[in-house]
């Protein structure tokens, strides 16, 4: 077996017989992998931190044929102010789940790994709310996935001059000329539209610079909502109960 180090961000872990634990890792160098962490649930262990969901950093593995056993781990960022704020605690399962959701084996999941860790550092700034969070996330990591809307020309001409609604049929934005050809057209505030293009275009490291009013949110949300139903066609378990707890 090859022993070889990752940088990395663990999504999910579950227990295995009676003091051992599985792990999937998002990691930069070998996409979405799945690790057993051996005796990681004995009190004494030193694997017993560094395998739980958040913990980021470093990990060496030994790579066997079909998995991989985690051997140590020097963690930079464990994101422990998430464990004190359930609702921020929740936003993050479901943006790990989310993640995992796409992240597949044996990609170049670099884009997606640099987005769900600055994710989950604006989660900890308390300037920035969970909600516009929530909508940059899902935008751009649907974008990362290559299901992003088309939102600086027309989906059906390709003008980039003419007024344009936004179609989630159309998969973006339809020209006045253009606008027949779609039955679910909505008009957005031009700072809508602006923050649309921002979150799909802006380098990773600038999404969360900036906030917006409670108008352009209120689309924003709208808009994402309805984008990632159509398109993603999945439910989270970690989202529903968010949802619950924010009622």
């Amino acid at each position: 077996m090859n022993q070889i180090t990752v940088t990395g961000m663990v999504l999910a872990a579950a227990p295995v017989g009676e003091y051992d634990r599985r792990i999937v890792i998002l990691t930069k160098e070998r996409g979405k992998i799945a690790a057993f962490a051996r005796g990681a649930r004995k009190p004494n262990s030193a694997l017993v931190g560094v395998t739980s969901p958040f913990s980021f950093g470093e990990f060496t593995v030994y790579e066997g044929r079909t998995s991989y056993t985690l051997v140590s781990a020097s963690i930079s960022n464990y994101f422990q102010e998430l464990r004190l704020d359930v609702e921020g605690a929740y936003y993050g399962f479901y943006f790990l789940e989310f993640a995992a959701y796409y992240a597949r084996e044996a990609n170049d999941e670099t884009e997606l790994l640099k987005l769900l860790y600055q994710t989950l550092k604006a989660l900890v700034n308390p300037k920035i709310p969970n909600r516009l969070i929530r909508c940059i996330y899902e935008l751009r990591g649907i974008a990362v996935n290559g299901e992003g809307p088309q939102v600086f020309e027309c989906v059906c001409c390709r003008d980039t001059e003419r007024e344009k609604v936004f179609s989630v049929g159309r998969g973006g934005l339809v020209c006045g000329r253009c606008r027949e050809k779609c039955e679910d057209g909505r008009e957005l505030l031009a700072s809508t539209l602006y923050t649309l293009q921002y979150i799909i275009s802006s380098p990773i490291g600038k999404l969360y610079t900036f906030v917006v009013k409670d108008e352009v949110l209120k689309e924003l949300e709208e808009v994402v909502t309805d984008y990632l139903a159509r398109y993603l066609g999945k439910r989270f378990k970690s989202l529903e109960i968010l949802e619950t707890i924010m009622q």
